[in-house]
């Protein structure tokens, strides 16, 4: 799909439905969204950008009022929008993080959804998820943010957990040769 074929709201104002928009636009451009590995800070992305990983533990969805709110479509956003400022034009990862945040805001609450129930529901789950002990890491998970916040001791967990060998089915026992 052409970028100007996925434009459909005119405004140059803030607007809830450029905003929505941009959301779809995004998700198109993410490969997959991985709900199976450990992931600290709550979500990342693959190297090349094209995965969004969400921590296993997170739940998927929590309830809003009297709709159900399924979280990756905002937690994808965010994670490529802080993935394209921080390669594209090399900004520290708390910079982009801002942005990403902000972004992540305005289509949560772009979608009517109120901003203080979303975060709540994050903190509710992100010291649990901060806290967990890592067991499975994406091999191609990007590392730059924990790099530049010098979180040298995750950094270690998380290659750590990536190294260890696969559980087997025989109960995690390795086979003999």
């Amino acid at each position: 799909m052409k970028r100007h074929d996925e434009a459909h709201a005119q405004s140059e104002d803030i607007s809830d439905d450029v905003m929505k928009e941009v959301v779809s636009a995004v998700r198109k451009r993410v490969r997959k969204v991985d709900h199976s590995y450990d992931i600290p800070y709550i979500a990342g992305c693959s190297k090349d950008g094209r995965t969004v990983y969400i921590d296993r533990h997170l739940p998927r969805s929590f309830r809003s009022w009297l709709s159900r709110v399924t979280v990756a479509p905002f937690l994808a956003t965010h994670e490529i929008v802080e993935k394209a400022l921080i390669d594209r034009l090399g900004l520290h990862y708390l910079h982009g993080h801002q942005i990403a945040l902000r972004t992540e805001r305005a289509a949560v609450e772009a979608a009517g959804i109120s901003w203080t129930t979303y975060e709540g529901f994050m903190k509710k789950h992100e010291k649990a998820i901060d806290e967990e002990k890592l067991k499975r890491v994406p091999r191609d998970l990007d590392l730059t943010p924990y790099r530049d916040l010098e979180d040298f001791e995750k950094l270690q967990n998380m290659v750590g957990a990536e190294r260890r060998p696969k559980q087997a089915a025989n109960g995690g026992k390795r086979k003999r040769k």
